[in-house]
């Protein structure tokens, strides 16, 4: 019984792994990892500790990292390597808490499943109480640590970051828009985008004895494909971006066209068990953006400005990306050994002991955004009080497993253990509250 019992446990958090890197990585992550680099290498600190560093007015800060949030985030791995980004380059604890907090609660992809497949109630709610327990917990949290933002804030102006004026050429803000756009063409659920304009059939077949095995799996030709593309991309990035700095080497240049490439064959719309390819407005977004960004670097940037902007993106993933693929392990493994029913048993009516349990369900359970919303329908339609459902929502993108290992090497566990016990008793208060407030209409 143990060993089914682990074996199951073990099964469940490798489909869960495969799942989250055919699916979840390479048009939403891989394009935060290259924003995260790119802001660290080419934005000046400067401009960072002006809008969202220490000595910035709290008015312009906090409004600003809740902006930030809005704009760059789709979901909580995303905005992992970001949050990575300004606290380097020097903003403030409390405004980097509220973007850590408020993005992945209320971007695009949450906001908008939510409402379809929830209701606009919970979608409102969610944003509602994410922007106010996101300003609240940052400045909070600013106040805790007053004492270490003060010896920062120090080390900061020793460094004459608040002395020098920042200037910032047009053409970085152009291709951080255009690389904004990458990641919202890539991750978007709208018409344009995901639609197949015309099919491109290739004559290929699948052997019987791969395709068998992929179904083992429960992976999709197409998934199976971005796994490869992933892993190999690894070797070749460490060969070409460890000593970046140092030189371009041939595996520089082929590291650069493969991030393109796998960007291209996560774009367009695969027919399961087919090689027939779906030419979707999403892969001609990509490509069309892909090609200018190429366009505009090369004839704006130097080489040691493109090398400083690769050696950070690598940094990133390679401090970044072990964790994640340790927590969606450690996710699908905790996943298969608490029974649902159990946990749907606890959460049935608005009681304070339930947000929190919802809460807690939020951190051990952990679903990426694509699949977050459904999972909570599901758990809506058998039973789960709409109070407890909007802890869970709040919860789920701040307090994964993967989320705490990263933050916490980030900024520390103290910081890290305050903002898990804060993101915990306001999540739970939002949900309780919610619950009354439909209750009293009701």
């Amino acid at each position: 019984m143990i060993v089914e019992t682990i074996t199951t446990a073990l099964w469940s958090g490798w489909t869960n792994l495969l799942d989250y890197l055919a699916a979840h990585v390479l048009l939403c992550l891989l394009p935060a990892f290259i924003i995260a680099g790119y802001m660290s290498a080419m934005i000046p600190q400067e401009a960072i500790t002006r809008y969202l560093g220490p000595r910035a007015p709290r008015r312009i800060s906090y409004p600003a990292a809740t902006a930030a949030g809005f704009l760059l985030a789709v979901c909580s791995c995303t905005i992992l390597p970001l949050f990575a980004g300004i606290w380097k380059r020097g903003a403030g604890l409390g405004p980097a808490i509220t973007f850590l907090f408020v993005g992945p609660a209320v971007n695009i992809l949450a906001i908008t499943y939510t409402a379809a497949a929830i209701g606009w109630e919970i979608a409102l709610a969610r944003i509602i109480f994410a922007v106010i327990f996101g300003l609240v917990i940052g400045m909070i949290m600013a106040r805790l640590f007053r004492k270490d933002e003060a010896a920062r804030e120090q080390a900061l102006a020793d460094s004459g970051a608040f002395d020098r004026h920042a200037t910032v050429r047009p053409v970085i803000w152009v291709v951080f828009l255009l690389l904004i756009g990458v990641l919202l063409v890539g991750t978007l659920q709208i018409g344009f985008l995901t639609r197949t304009l015309w099919n491109l059939e290739l004559a290929l077949q699948i052997p019987p004895a791969l395709e068998n095995a992929l179904v083992a799996l429960n992976l999709a030709p197409h998934g199976a494909l971005l796994i490869l593309l992933l892993l190999v991309m690894l070797p070749i990035a460490y060969f070409g971006f460890e000593n970046v700095l140092e030189r371009f080497n041939p595996w520089t240049y082929v590291s650069i066209g493969w991030f393109g490439m796998m960007l291209l064959v996560a774009a367009p719309n695969i027919h399961s068990g087919s090689f027939i390819i779906g030419i979707s407005g999403r892969f001609l977004g990509e490509l069309v953006l892909i090609a200018v960004i190429g366009i505009v670097v090369v004839r704006s940037f130097s080489q040691d400005e493109i090398a400083s902007w690769l050696w950070e993106t690598w940094k990133f993933i390679k401090q970044i990306f072990p964790l994640l693929i340790l927590g969606v392990f450690l996710a699908g493994v905790i996943r298969a050994i608490i029974p649902p029913a159990l946990i749907q048993s606890l959460v049935g009516e608005n009681t304070l002991l339930a947000n929190f349990i919802a809460v807690l369900f939020g951190v051990v359970m952990y679903f990426p955004t694509l699949v977050e919303v459904p999972i909570a329908r599901m758990f809506l339609d058998l039973g789960m009080s709409q109070g407890p459902l909007l802890a869970y929502l709040l919860a789920d993108p701040e307090l994964s497993i993967q989320s705490i290992l990263v933050t916490n090497s980030l900024i520390g566990r103290r910081k890290t253990l305050s903002y898990v016990g804060l993101v915990a008793l306001f999540s739970t208060i939002a949900g309780y509250s919610f619950g009354l407030i439909l209750a009293s209409i009701s």
